[in-house]
């Protein structure tokens, strides 16, 4: 594990975890570790789970608790998850790569009279079209690629808006709608869908939704609508 990044990897069912220099240094821990836990298996549970069953999988901006380094501090980090296989070609570990750590933006909004919005789409280049054009129109807007990391940003800063594509790997948009309302029962929720409105059907929960593919234009529309009836 030679490598300037953190890693770390976790090892068997129970698992046995080996962490690095680099991601020691993040946690404050100390390297190698063998333990069952980290606050990074901890914020990913769901997504390791998914590698365990052979997936590769890429975290944006997922929010991550390292309590055990001096003071405490929450970062945002972007996780890359890659199954390890054992001598049967069996996945028997993950290797967990982080990058790209930064402290969550506070919950101010980005502009007066803007929303903060949550983007969720797994698409990297749509996801940050849309946040450059949400901050131009006066918003502010953090974008994450599945439903997991948006999780792990809800429970760190307060939004107006979650604006999610229905699709998503794992987690659906929807299924992140009701425990996202959960956790902000006063946010709003707008999903984008290429299959019109028939996975939409009976929630029971407010919502807008846009047609994929939809215009910018019919985006800020919405979110005027919304910042009219929030009163900004």
């Amino acid at each position: 594990m030679n490598t300037p990044l953190p890693m770390l990897l976790a090892w068997g069912a129970t698992p046995v975890v080996i962490i690095n220099e680099a991601y020691a240094a993040l946690a404050g821990q100390a390297a190698p570790l063998a333990t069952g836990n980290t606050p990074l298996l901890a914020a990913c549970a769901d997504a390791m789970a998914r590698a365990r069953r052979g997936e590769t999988i890429r975290l944006a901006g997922q929010v991550i608790s390292f309590t055990s380094a001096p003071g405490s501090q929450q970062l945002a980090c972007d996780i890359h998850l890659t199954p390890v296989h054992d001598e049967q070609d069996q996945v028997a570990g993950v290797l967990a790569a982080v990058a790209g750590c930064g402290v969550p933006e506070a919950a101010a909004p980005g502009a007066p009279g803007g929303l903060r919005v949550l983007v969720v789409e797994d698409n990297l280049d749509s996801q940050y079209l849309v946040c450059e054009m949400l901050k131009a129109f006066g918003h502010h807007a953090d974008g994450v690629g599945d439903a997991e990391a948006a999780l792990g940003m809800l429970g760190a800063a307060g939004y107006d808006v979650l604006f999610s594509d229905v699709s998503l790997p794992g987690m659906s948009g929807v299924e992140l709608a009701r425990q996202g309302l959960v956790m902000q029962p006063s946010m709003q929720v707008i999903f984008a869908s290429g299959y019109g409105d028939s996975l939409l059907r009976h929630l029971p929960f407010p919502f807008m939704s846009l047609q994929k593919p939809y215009e910018m234009e019919q985006l800020q529309g919405t979110l005027d609508a919304l910042a009219r009836q929030l009163g900004r």
